[in-house]
């Protein structure tokens, strides 16, 4: 069962906040999240229902600090289309 503490940020890059202007917010997940799961934490908590969302699974990176090898946690990022008029108050900017 999805919930809102799957859902670890929206992200802001120069290419997101391109997309923010055609109406498509890009969010980063745990890889537990599904499709479904993600369109019903957004119909629950925010209200409205996406009318497209695509998913991309993210292999985290292998990073070296102070010569130690370490790795970054696997997440999913999720491009969801929003509906006309529909908007999330986090991203009022």
């Amino acid at each position: 069962m999805a919930d809102i503490t799957d859902i670890k940020s929206i992200l802001y890059t120069e290419k997101t906040l391109g997309l923010q202007e055609d109406g498509i917010i890009v969010i980063q997940t745990s890889p537990r999240m599904t499709k479904n799961g993600l369109k019903e934490v957004l119909r629950e908590y925010f209200g409205f229902i996406p009318l497209k969302v695509n998913s991309l699974r993210m292999q985290g990176k292998v990073k070296s600090f102070k010569g130690i090898k370490g790795k970054r946690d696997n997440f999913k990022k999720f491009y969801v289309t929003l509906p006309e008029g529909a908007k999330i108050e986090s991203l009022e900017i």
